[in-house]
């Protein structure tokens, strides 16, 4: 376990050494190596919609690395957000733009696909306004098109027939079946699991080394009281002290964000 949070505090301090370096210089080579390290987060992402969309998780990935790139040129270092908290949004919105853009049955422009998505909420507005079902020329002056338009606007999200979040999952058409809903969209303990180790490395970093070094000894390496004051040279009532002071200092900046 010591290990394995050292190995992420490196990473973490890389990442965010490079991402410094790169909003100065805009070095390329320095975006490549901010990609490389952090490669299991976008792999993270794609791997929460594969399962469930039917699209290859190879796919995802590579459009939730177009997710990272943004997410690396967009990123303040100055602001005080965490990389991982940052990117991890932008590479999710990427993937699941990719997905709403090629789960159409029928292949068809984005403007004509946008208008029959609109067309529901166009016709309940007309409806209100009107107080009875808009005709079609109506609805099409509504919308800014021509009635060929759309009419195939309509055709197109007639055949478009997404599936309800409130659908059973099962064919058996029973009440005890799960619903999609309850089988998307959840978050991925692996995710907050990153998240929640760089929220924890900034704020150790924030100790100064000797009060680090006891945090370190204790939890990481889950050493006694006794064994840690005759490592640093002090008496085990100090160690005590100090250590109490650094775990209230470390809830204090956890609490307050």
């Amino acid at each position: 376990m010591a290990e394995s949070e050292d190995s992420q505090s490196r990473l973490s301090s890389e990442t965010d050494r490079l991402l410094r370096e790169y909003t100065r210089s805009r070095d390329r080579t320095l975006r490549d190596r901010i990609v490389a390290l952090n490669r299991r987060l976008v792999r993270y992402c794609a791997a929460r919609y594969s399962s469930n969309s039917g699209t290859c998780i190879e796919d995802l990935t590579q459009v939730g690395y177009i997710g990272l790139l943004n997410a690396i040129e967009r990123y303040d270092p100055t602001r005080g957000i965490s990389f991982v908290s940052f990117a991890t949004p932008t590479i999710l919105g990427e993937i699941k733009r990719y997905l709403r853009d090629h789960t159409w049955g029928l292949k068809a422009p984005r403007r004509l696909r946008e208008l029959g998505l609109s067309l529901r909420k166009l016709r309940a507005r007309l409806e209100t306004e009107l107080g009875r079902s808009p005709t079609a020329p109506e609805m099409a002056k509504a919308a800014g098109v021509n009635v060929d338009k759309l009419l195939e606007a309509m055709e197109l999200d007639a055949l478009y027939q997404p599936l309800s979040l409130d659908s059973p999952v099962g064919d058996s058409g029973g009440y005890d079946e799960p619903l999609f809903s309850e089988s998307v969209g959840r978050l991925d303990p692996a995710i907050l699991a990153v998240e929640e180790q760089e929220v924890l490395r900034r704020a150790l970093a924030r100790l100064n080394d000797r009060q680090r070094a006891i945090i370190h000894y204790r939890f990481f390496e889950e050493r006694t009281q006794v064994e840690i004051a005759q490592q640093l040279g002090i008496s085990q009532m100090h160690v005590s002290r100090l250590e109490r002071q650094a775990l209230q200092y470390l809830r204090s900046l956890l609490r307050n964000g």
